[in-house]
């Protein structure tokens, strides 16, 4: 789970989700009105105030052991230039060094992640007022589109030393170098490679931004999860 050009155009965050919470922080349709009388600059901290928060719980959840590894949702398999050496060693029974790296993989993902949540605030509080407007007027994909254009690349760019570090420390390159030996070994094989940094740090944003996703349209759907003064202000408590 990347040079800035090779991140993910569009991390796996829930089409209209935002805007959806946006609409209802005004009133709209199915909405308990929960924020009609508030100030634009009080829907806007609290929509700041949702991503903080939910980032936290997303930080706590993917950011321990098997956080990324056992959730099907956002398990990091091989790169798709590594799946043919991953077939190959299963042929020869050696397939434990390709689910050795992959299991790595998610280890480096999961150690990684404590990381992103001062990344996220930082973003978060950037946030302005007339982004909050622009989100709320804009097209039915602009509150997705913002996250990207504002968060993806920033958190690219600080996470991918954090990332890099961790596929040593996890000893996921020492079992890619261990995996790619035995493949090259065998004969008559295409060459294969991966650049295991930009592919993790690509995964790990995706499962942040899911999962981050996620939690604020809990927070606006759950009372029990609205556990600040503000949050309860503007969804209502």
């Amino acid at each position: 789970m990347a040079a800035a050009a090779a991140l993910p155009a569009g991390p796996a965050l829930a089409q209209g989700s935002l805007l959806d919470k946006a609409q209802d922080l005004l009133g709209g349709e199915g909405s308990a009105g929960a924020a009609a009388g508030l100030s634009t600059a009080e829907i806007s901290d609290g929509l700041r105030e949702a991503l903080r928060v939910g980032t936290e719980r997303v930080v706590g959840q993917l950011g321990q052991a098997d956080g990324f590894n056992a959730d099907p949702d956002i398990h990091i398999p091989l790169p798709e230039s590594l799946q043919g050496v991953q077939k190959a060693l299963q042929t020869v029974g050696m397939s434990e060094l390709a689910d050795d790296l992959e299991l790595r993989l998610n280890r480096a993902a999961e150690q990684a992640t404590p990381q992103a949540k001062q990344i996220f605030w930082d973003a978060i509080s950037a946030m302005t007022v007339e982004d909050a407007e622009a989100i709320l007027n804009g097209a039915d994909d602009a509150a997705t589109r913002y996250f990207q254009d504002k968060m993806t690349a920033p958190l690219g760019e600080a996470m991918r030393p954090v990332i890099d570090q961790s596929l040593s420390d996890v000893g996921a390159i020492a079992a890619y170098d261990t995996m790619m030996g035995e493949y090259k070994a065998l004969p008559f094989m295409p060459d294969a490679k991966a650049d295991l940094t930009d592919y993790a740090l690509e995964q790990a944003l995706d499962g942040l931004f899911t999962y981050v996703a996620r939690e604020e349209a809990a927070i606006r759907s759950d009372p029990a999860k609205r556990t600040t003064e503000i949050l309860q202000k503007v969804f209502g408590g």
